[in-house]
């Protein structure tokens, strides 16, 4: 297609500073880009079609590690103790 239709990720880095210079850079384009930008992160992390068990597995380790993370002082502590 036209360069002005291209991705960022589909433009070689020949044709870099052409396609920049065919980018709307106003500040209500600018815009439209972090809007455009956005959404498209939006629908592939946050609003997928098919969930599983993966995004809970993932939230579960998450968890663990931030507690074990906040915890650490603690444990560092009670680990060389000797119980007697």
């Amino acid at each position: 297609g036209p360069l002005s239709e291209r991705r960022l990720m589909d433009v070689r880095l020949g044709e870099l500073p052409a396609w920049l210079a065919t980018c709307d850079l106003s500040p209500q384009g600018l815009l439209g880009g972090v809007w455009k930008a956005c959404n498209s992160y939006y629908d592939k992390y946050i609003n997928v079609k098919r969930g599983g068990p993966a995004g809970i597995s993932m939230l579960l380790a998450g968890y663990c590690l931030l507690s074990y993370g906040w915890n650490y002082q603690h444990i560092k502590c009670h680990r060389w103790r000797k119980y007697h």
